[in-house]
């Protein structure tokens, strides 16, 4: 059955029943929007609604369009249950989501088999798209992203410390996860291949608090690390940098992490402490791309009272781009707005967005930035 003919089962369905019927198309907004990365999630789903809400303003579409939000909780299996909600009704045409790369690799899964679309606005790890190659793949290739992978950002950053900070000897932390370990496995291949030297590798678990005895071992090595790179996200690089600056593991000793560390909230853990971490972001921050001015202005405008957050932008272009295909496709036909994303050649607020073969965006701009504590940003490093 089609999308186009579901939707009509169901709105028979719902004239046949007591209550109003309700014939909107849902974008998912499938992201964590309680817990630790909450406020991440719910940035992004701020960025989706003010896309919707403007396509809606226009009259683009002859239907109207909802942001429908599920909090997947940064868990994969509550990434599944949500993406087995969102597979099963009719009126969500596709997906932007999810944060997580554990959350999104799961879900895709799940999407496959609707089939319905899902468009990542942050999920970095290469086998969130790598997947569709496996053999046991059951249904076409749906899944398409928008920031560019872990293999990109973590040979960036081992370019970096060993070409521009003149690292030799690094430490190797990561949160066990799939992003955090996928992160951090790309950083040492990288800094081995230029010369460099990871002297420890050790494993944290997501919700760890106390890291002095890991930080102790690693100041009081004989093999002198000259850095830590850590693979996971602000929680515990918070609290890493806190206890680094305790043990006077301070500057010209480096912190650097990833994307999941880059963000407001990594202030509200460390404090003081997070001053000076470098940390890097896929693609380039939204205040410093003219083509998101307008975006940056009206998000603003639209959420006074909420702190943009480092991966909005990205949010509201999955949106924006499944949009398009919708446009593309002559209307919400699951099928069709797949088929339409392959075909995407998008001029957004990224620049121009095209997808290669397996929905990687064909952009591999990583940007390294350093955190500020006094002015709560983080300043790009040139």
């Amino acid at each position: 059955m089609t999308f186009r003919k579901a939707l009509v089962v169901a709105a028979v369905a719902l004239s046949a029943a007591c209550g109003p019927k309700d014939t909107s198309i849902k974008i998912a907004v499938a992201v964590p929007l309680t817990g630790d990365m909450g406020t991440e999630g719910q940035g992004l789903r701020r960025a989706v609604e003010l896309a919707v809400e403007e396509a809606n303003a226009s009259g683009r579409f002859p239907y109207k369009l909802v942001a429908a939000p599920y909090d997947d909780r940064a868990d994969p299996k509550e990434a599944v249950n949500v993406a087995n909600l969102i597979a099963s009704d009719p009126r969500v045409v596709a997906v932007v989501g999810h944060y997580n790369s554990g959350c999104a690799i799961s879900a895709a899964k799940v999407y496959a088999r609707a089939p319905v679309a899902m468009v990542s606005p942050a999920a970095t790890n290469p086998e969130v798209t790598a997947q569709q190659n496996s053999a046991d793949w059951a249904g076409p290739r749906m899944v398409f992203r928008v920031v560019p992978t872990d293999d990109v950002q973590g040979s960036y950053a081992a370019t970096f410390a060993s070409k521009k900070l003149g690292k030799k000897r690094m430490a190797l932390l990561h949160d066990k996860t799939a992003y955090g370990q996928g992160l951090a496995e790309q950083f040492k291949k990288t800094f081995l291949e230029q010369g460099g030297k990871i002297v420890s590798e050790d494993g944290i678990s997501v919700g760890d608090k106390d890291f002095k005895a890991l930080l102790t071992k690693i100041k009081n090595d004989p093999s002198k690390a000259e850095g830590i790179y850590f693979g996971g996200l602000y929680t515990e690089a918070g609290l890493l940098l806190k206890q680094m600056r305790e043990l006077a593991l301070k500057h010209p000793f480096a912190f650097i992490s990833g994307d999941g560390s880059m963000t407001f909230g990594l202030f509200d853990v460390a404090g003081d402490a997070a001053d000076g971490a470098y940390l890097s972001i896929v693609g380039v921050p939204a205040d410093e791309l003219a083509s998101a001015k307008k975006f940056v202005e009206d998000y603003k405008a639209r959420f006074p009272n909420d702190e943009r957050k480092p991966f909005d932008h990205f949010g509201y272009e999955a949106a924006n781009i499944i949009m398009a295909a919708m446009e593309r496709a002559g209307g919400p036909d699951r099928v069709k707005v797949i088929e339409e994303l392959r075909k995407t050649k998008h001029q957004g607020v990224l620049g121009t967005t095209v997808f290669d073969d397996k929905g990687d965006t064909t952009s591999k701009i990583v940007t390294m930035t350093r955190a500020v504590a006094k002015k709560r940003a983080f300043d790009s490093v040139r």
